[in-house]
């Protein structure tokens, strides 16, 4: 599962992925990207704050699209620093004290939950 906090809003989205894995990263923000637009997807992700995992390791593949175009910019928080991106790591602890780590989240997730179906408009 990979969660996107909207500090200001107060909103974390969590969207399951089936590997946890760079390409698996890159998908999901190319797929907004396309489905927001060149207009919006800045507007709602100027700037990406990540951790260290390997997910992340293909930063130019998620910061531009096919055409070379900047879509956002990929920071990373320092090693062992969590309390750089505190309130995502708030709300992990309640999704944890609902599910615990290595518990199979298939029951609390639509498995066909697609971006379009978030009611995304370009």
């Amino acid at each position: 599962m990979l969660t996107i906090t909207f500090v200001t809003d107060g909103l974390q989205l969590a969207v399951r992925r089936e590997h946890n894995d760079s390409q698996s990263v890159t998908d999901l923000f190319r797929r907004l990207y396309l489905e927001l637009g060149p207009n919006t997807f800045p507007d709602l992700f100027p700037v990406l704050l990540a951790d260290n995992g390997s997910e992340f390791s293909d930063p130019k593949s998620i910061e531009f699209d096919a055409n070379g175009n900047r879509r956002t910019w990929l920071f990373y928080c320092n090693a062992s620093a969590p309390y750089q991106k505190g309130s995502c790591e708030v709300r992990h602890e309640m999704i944890r004290r609902i599910i615990p780590k290595g518990v199979d989240i298939t029951p609390y997730i639509n498995a066909s939950l697609k971006v379009s179906h978030l009611g995304l408009k370009r």
